[in-house]
């Protein structure tokens, strides 16, 4: 999505505003008879005070028509109707509108590059999906229509007053400049508190978020006092906003009332005057007190219009903001044949830096053969991840090219190229649903169950999934907690294997499993990675020995390339690492005929 430059004034005033709530396109009709709605509700409430003028000033009960009750009663029936109503629709609206939203939000950060979720942290991220679309839909249901009627009303009163008596009526006017001078500095200091509140609410979801989701780890590492006062200073900050807030608020209401109640005194005693003297009928000062009531009821609406606006400006701007990143492009290029990927994965000179002063990789240039298993080897922090997010296209190179044969990657489709991708890690990640949904998760087609249990056969996860009470229809918890590390990790497998993936990356899938658990792990990955070009992230010798070629990283730089024999004759600090490991480890031979010892197994062919 391209974004759309905005000047200063049309950041920061109603204009965002409005144009979100038009991009989502809201049923006219449904809203403009809201308004008709709301529009009948004020002219039956304007009527009301005429009915009661001409009752005061006739009244007796010999005079008292049936008409003039039926009048009073229509016009209370149709403006509780109409308003009842009103209201409803409104609501209607504002719930369809913030769900239009969030709906744009969704697909939003959906689309949006990994890049994205490295500089924001994810409960700040979800706090726009709720906090900030929650203001808008409540200056929508509850706040603008009213305000909007309430003009009317205000309108319409002043008109009827001046028909009545228009030096009473000046008189009234003369506390609008007053008014305005209160409301707009309270309005503009209503703004930066509520857009402050916002961003430290974001803050503390975020917070939030983290300490909840790594609960384990607070508590094995003693940290509950710790995030006790992390949690407490962000409780602390948001009720120092709040308090401000309160304070604006508190001051509004009194303020107004004391206008209001000054308006009354005035229009009581100079009206009281002027029906002393003759100049002013009774049932006229009953319908001007009405008509103040009419003024004063919508000025209240309207000044609570004006704080929830501030809050929605400043809720606005953060949406607007994310809606305006750049999107990754789905469909640029076209999907990689088999043809394709038939042919070597060639980096050239590629360079790459998260920020700009700390390149992570400095003229890289690797060769990926196809149907064969690279290894990348290196100490910690030398760029094998950063490696792999290049593959998978998370980040693009900031110097040099990635290339399929003479093709570059950049002229494929990301969708099409990560189709063809199967990524195992090392802590496989597994979404809260069940086994069968984890296996399945991302296939854009009806899974038969005859081909999950082939791949959880495959991936030798079908033991322990059947022997569970539900089967493939376990709960898995969230992140898969009521799953062991290898179970997680076969299931991953198993996932890979259902997408039938060209190109196969492993983030050393074992290097933090048991034994027991690494044993059936590695079996399926040795069925997984036959025949497929492979990449994986080597950190046990095991690995790199079943590796055709290895590839050593020091520091972001390539230092050697080579099969194990050639590396250990040549690289002093890949000769450590693999002495340091055989150390360690059992030979991959012997590691090899364990697994294939095991009862009513074998690899694959």
């Amino acid at each position: 999505m391209t974004s759309i430059p905005q000047s200063k004034n049309e950041r920061t005033g109603w204009r965002p505003f409005l144009r979100l709530v038009r991009d989502t396109k809201p049923n006219k009709w449904l809203v403009g008879f809201a308004l008709l709605l709301s529009i009948f509700n004020t002219l039956a409430g304007l009527v009301i005070p005429l009915l009661t003028k001409e009752l005061v000033d006739g009244f007796s009960v010999s005079q008292l028509s049936p008409l003039q009750i039926v009048g009073i009663a229509g016009a209370f029936l149709v403006q509780a109707a109409a308003g009842g109503l009103a209201a409803y629709l409104l609501g209607r609206a504002g719930q369809a509108v913030v769900a239009a939203i969030r709906e744009r939000l969704w697909r939003k950060l959906l689309m949006l590059p990994v890049s994205y979720f490295d500089a924001n942290r994810s409960g700040e991220t979800v706090s726009r999906m709720t906090n900030d679309t929650t203001v808008v839909r409540t200056l929508i249901s509850d706040h603008l229509i009213a305000s909007a009627t309430g003009l009317i009303a205000i309108a319409g009163s002043v008109a009827l007053m001046l028909s009545l008596d228009w030096r009473m009526t000046v008189v009234l006017l003369a506390a609008v400049p007053i008014t305005m001078l209160i409301m707009m500095p309270l309005g503009r200091t209503m703004h930066k508190i509520s857009k402050g509140l916002q961003n430290e609410t974001a803050r503390f979801s975020g917070f939030l978020n983290q300490a909840v989701s790594e609960i384990r780890l607070v508590k094995l590492s003693g940290a509950e006092a710790a995030e006790l006062e992390n949690g407490k200073e962000g409780i602390r900050s948001l009720y120092r906003f709040g308090l401000r807030e309160t304070r604006v608020v508190a001051m509004i209401g009194p303020l107004m009332g004391v206008v209001m109640m000054a308006m009354l005194v005035t229009i009581v005693g100079y009206g009281g005057a002027r029906v002393s003297n003759g100049d002013l009928s009774a049932g006229d000062l009953v319908a001007f007190i009405l008509y103040l009531v009419q003024i004063v009821m919508p000025v209240g609406q309207i000044t609570q219009f004006i704080a929830q606006l501030q809050k929605a400006r400043g809720a606005t701007e953060r949406i607007v903001e994310t809606l305006q990143e750049t999107e990754e492009n789905f469909d640029r290029g076209r999907a990689p044949t088999d043809a394709d990927l038939a042919k070597p994965i060639r980096l050239s000179g590629v360079t790459f830096a998260y920020q700009p002063d700390a390149p992570v990789l400095h003229g890289v240039d690797i060769e990926i053969a196809p149907g064969r298993v690279t290894a990348i080897v290196g100490p910690s922090g030398s760029g094998k991840s950063t490696l792999f997010a290049l593959l998978e296209r998370f980040y693009a190179p900031t110097g040099g090219v990635i290339r399929i044969g003479e093709e570059p990657l950049e002229a494929f489709s990301l969708q099409g190229w990560r189709s063809r991708i199967g990524y195992v890690s090392q802590e496989s990640p597994v979404v809260d649903g069940t086994i069968r949904h984890n296996i399945a998760y991302g296939i854009d087609r009806v899974v038969s169950d005859e081909e999950l249990r082939a791949a959880a056969k495959m991936a030798y996860a079908d033991e322990f999934i059947e022997a569970l009470d539900q089967g493939y229809d376990t709960e898995v918890g969230e992140r898969g907690v009521r799953l062991s590390g290898g179970q997680r990790q076969r299931i991953g497998i198993a996932r890979a294997l259902l997408r039938n993936p060209s190109i196969l990356m492993l983030d050393e899938a074992t290097s933090s499993l048991d034994s027991n658990s690494e044993k059936y792990v590695q079996l399926a990955l040795d069925g997984l990675m036959k025949d497929r070009t492979t990449v994986v992230i080597a950190h046990r010798l095991s690995t790199v020995l079943r590796a055709d070629r290895i590839v050593f990283l020091e520091r972001g730089v390539v230092t050697g390339v080579g099969p194990h024999e050639e590396l250990l004759r040549t690289h002093v600090l890949y000769r450590e690492f693999a002495e340091r490991q055989l150390a360690l480890e059992p030979t991959a031979d012997a590691e090899r005929r364990e697994l294939e010892a095991v009862p009513g197994r074998s690899l694959l062919p």
